[in-house]
């Protein structure tokens, strides 16, 4: 088990460089960089163009070509790329994730900034999709081929189908244009300070509903039918059989020994599925419900060019994915001692 786990956190090394390695390459060909649009802001409408570097500067017509060279010092890009490229390596080896180029903050103190808002939504939809989820996945399983097997199908996968954004504008129009009852952006009221303790709560729950009801679809229709099929394929095991020829009942069957191993493969999921809450945005949602969280921050940082947030953001979330998945393999091993990775 030791090797295994040696072996695996020696294999984080090249992935992450191959992940870094790539994203930066990337970048060195993407144009509308940090220092031309420094320049275009400084000299907007301006016409005409200046080479430096091997880089065309847009509106950069009449600015002293040392202000050039002293904003490229700023950003860093007057050194050549592959020694920006190993120095960068080097801070990342002691977890110092950059400055940002444009928010005048470090990396990780942005990233800590909007990880409370990707908590709310990675969290709330974490629960609600295993708490529902399963149960209604044994229940089919259980009526396997009735009625409600086939309706509860039809409705999930009609749910899965739909888009997060989708179903999130048709909540915004009907539910927070027409009808009202819920706000439309943000996870507070303006008087948030002024509230209670307990209208807090209400108030957060208020602003909450529909960015979850909106990302809760997709994960729930995954989580309900492995859940079902897990159990399908445990229940026409021999031990099954068995079970209920030495008279124990269906319910006996089904929670003492069923139950437990048909849960191997949804618990083995829990460690990825937790700490994705945490460090998962989406985008779309967020943007829809003018949510701040880490799935904006990405957006914006790629647009904006701001490289450190980018690299810096990668380099974490990376490390945490590989870390996650390393926690999920040993899981196996933790909940069904018959799984040997020797």
């Amino acid at each position: 088990m030791l090797a295994y786990i040696f072996k695996r956190l020696l294999l984080m090394i090249p992935t992450l460089f191959g992940a870094l390695l790539l994203t930066f390459v990337v970048i060195q060909f993407v144009p509308g960089g940090p220092v031309e649009q420094f320049l275009a802001e400084a000299k907007t409408g301006a016409g005409g163009s200046t080479e430096s570097g091997g880089m065309s500067y847009r509106g950069a017509q009449g600015v002293d070509p040392k202000r050039i060279e002293q904003i490229k010092a700023l950003y860093g890009f007057d050194k050549p790329a592959p020694e920006r490229f190993v120095q960068m390596l080097g801070q990342f080896a002691r977890f110092d994730l950059g400055k940002s180029f444009f928010q005048n903050k470090a990396v990780s103190e942005l990233v800590w900034e909007k990880l409370p808002v990707s908590i709310s939504l990675g969290l709330w939809t974490f629960f609600i999709s295993y708490l529902v989820a399963v149960p209604l996945g044994v229940a089919k399983a259980v009526r396997a081929g009735s009625r409600f097997d086939l309706v509860t199908t039809l409705l999930i996968l009609l749910g899965y189908a739909i888009p997060g954004f989708v179903l999130g504008v048709a909540l915004l129009v009907i539910f927070g244009g027409q009808l009202q009852w819920f706000p439309l952006r943000g996870l507070s009221s303006p008087n948030w300070d002024d509230l209670s303790w307990a209208s807090k709560v209400v108030d957060y729950l208020w602003h909450i509903a529909m960015p979850i009801t909106a990302m809760v679809l997709g994960s729930f229709a995954v989580t309900a039918m492995l859940t079902k099929n897990a159990f399908l394929e445990e229940i026409r095991k021999q031990y099954v059989v068995t079970a209920r020829a030495k008279g124990l009942s269906d319910r006996q069957v089904l929670w003492k020994h069923v139950f437990r191993n048909a849960l191997i493969p949804i618990i083995t999921g829990f460690p990825a599925a937790f700490i994705g809450a945490f460090f998962t945005g989406s985008l779309l949602i967020e943007t829809l419900f003018s949510l701040d969280g880490l799935g904006l921050l990405s957006y914006e940082s790629v647009i904006r060019r701001d490289y450190p947030v980018v690299l810096g953001t990668l380099y974490l979330f990376t490390l945490i994915g590989l870390v996650t998945k390393l926690v999920s393999d040993l899981s196996y091993v933790w909940v069904d001692p018959r799984v040997k990775f020797d």
